[in-house]
C-alpha cells in the first residue's frame, strides 16, 4: 500500500497522477519492494541538470524520517546514476527506479524522458 502523504496538495496529485500512470510491472516490483510505503517528500527535479537533483534529495533527505520515502523525477539521465550511487554509499535503499515519456497530447512538442526514483530512508542515515 502507497501512502502519500505530502504537505502540499499540488504536489500530492502530481505524484499520485504519476503512480497511477505507472505499468502494472513498476506497481508490481513496488508492492514486492515496499509493501507499506509511505511518501513523505517529493523532489522535483524536471529540467535541471545534474547534480541538482541530487543535491535537493540531499537537503530532503534530512527532513525525512526512518522509513519514510521520497519521490524524485528528472530529466537528466545522469541523475539517475549519481542517485543510485548515492544511495548505495549512504546505505538508503532505492525501491524504485524507472522512466516514462512526456510530451504534448498532439505531438507537438518533443518528448521528455522522465526518471521516476523512489528512495526509502533506513534507520542510521
Amino acid at each position: 500500500m502507497i501512502n502519500i502523504s505530502l504537505a502540499n496538495s499540488e504536489h500530492q496529485a502530481l505524484v499520485q497522477g504519476y503512480l497511477d500512470a505507472f505499468s502494472s510491472s513498476d506497481l508490481e516490483t513496488l508492492e514486492e519492494a515496499a509493501p507499506q510505503l509511505t511518501l513523505s517528500a517529493l523532489v522535483d527535479g524536471r529540467g535541471m541538470a545534474c547534480p541538482m537533483p541530487l543535491l535537493k534529495t540531499k537537503v530532503v533527505l534530512r527532513s525525512v524520517q526512518p522509513s519514510e520515502s521520497v519521490y524524485i523525477l528528472a530529466t537528466d539521465p545522469n541523475s539517475q546514476t549519481d542517485l543510485a550511487a548515492f544511495c548505495q554509499q549512504a546505505g538508503l535503499e532505492m525501491v524504485l527506479s524507472t522512466t516514462t515519456t512526456e510530451g504534448s497530447a498532439d505531438g507537438s512538442e518533443k518528448l521528455d524522458t522522465i526518471f521516476h526514483l523512489i528512495i526509502t530512508k533506513t534507520n542510521g542515515n
